[in-house]
């Protein structure tokens, strides 16, 4: 494994949370996209209690947009302004760091007085104007490398943040396009990537996806999320990147690769136990 001693910590005074190479593993984890403030309460709930209990630093996720659903009728979430008041309570009831996409320039002052690490999608990882704006910011970034990209081609995407003054920055794999509606992650990538001087978070539920495939949504192949997280954990990453959820099968978007609440507790568990082995 290729370490880096490069160390992204989140958090306000509450939970803070630490992404290292060579610290233990910290988890990134929430609902695709918010679904109201029940479901939010809920599924942070749940996901809180469970990573006390294993001691695990968590991130809470959720999109308060999915701005590029497959089609023009897929569901995009509750918006940005009810997203940021849940965002907001959430923070104050369990003290764990929070994170989010943004799309557009605009978005990045609006999100970051409420969200600690700004996520960029895949799709705009290459976005000059996005990333600039994203780090000026000071929030850490999670910008996942897009699947049109090789793991060396990060260093010029991650330049872009470190140039714009924000050293807090975190790589994340999601899998490269491998054909039509097929994604592949290629387990090299994770060093490569720590070679360049970012934490490196693998995201084991998107690496699952298939673009397109169900006509007018994505499908997913959600019964190799856990093959695709030990291996990658074997390797040394600083975090995981999952999406969960309590009936993925009915969720408004991505569920065929989301995570079943009911087995995270059990998947954690073995991710540790690797994450040990791995960073002994």
């Amino acid at each position: 494994m290729m370490k880096t001693n490069a160390r992204v910590v989140v958090g306000d005074g509450g939970r803070q949370v630490a992404f290292s190479q060579t610290e233990k593993l910290s988890l990134i984890a929430g609902p695709c996209q918010m679904e109201s403030r029940d479901h939010a309460f809920m599924m942070a709930g749940a996901l809180s209690e469970l990573c006390n209990k294993l001691g695990l630093g968590l991130v809470y996720k959720s999109s308060f947009d999915k701005a590029n659903r497959t089609s023009l009728s897929g569901k995009r979430g509750i918006g940005l302004d009810k997203a940021m008041e849940i965002f907001a309570d959430l923070k104050k009831e369990f003290g764990f760091p929070v994170l989010t996409d943004i799309h557009t320039e605009e978005q990045c002052a609006l999100v970051a007085p409420t969200v600690d690490i700004l996520q960029i999608p895949a799709f705009l990882s290459r976005q000059t104007d996005l990333l600039v704006a994203a780090a000026k910011t000071g929030r850490a970034i999670n910008v996942k490398k897009g699947q049109f990209l090789a793991p060396w081609d990060m260093k010029n995407v991650l330049a872009k943040f470190t140039e714009s003054g924000n050293p807090n920055v975190m790589l994340c794999e999601r899998g490269a396009s491998f054909g039509y509606n097929t994604l592949v992650s290629d387990m090299r990538s994770l060093p490569i990537m720590a070679s360049l001087g970012a934490p490196v978070v693998f995201d084991a539920t998107h690496s699952v996806q298939q673009p397109g495939a169900q006509g007018g949504s994505s499908g997913g192949q959600r019964e190799f999320v856990e093959t695709l997280a030990r291996a990658a954990v074997a390797v040394g990453v600083a975090g995981v990147f999952v999406e969960a959820h309590e009936d993925p099968d009915n969720a408004p978007s991505d569920g065929p690769n989301m995570v079943h609440l009911k087995d995270m507790p059990r998947l954690l568990e073995k991710l540790l136990a690797f994450d040990a082995i791995a960073k002994d």
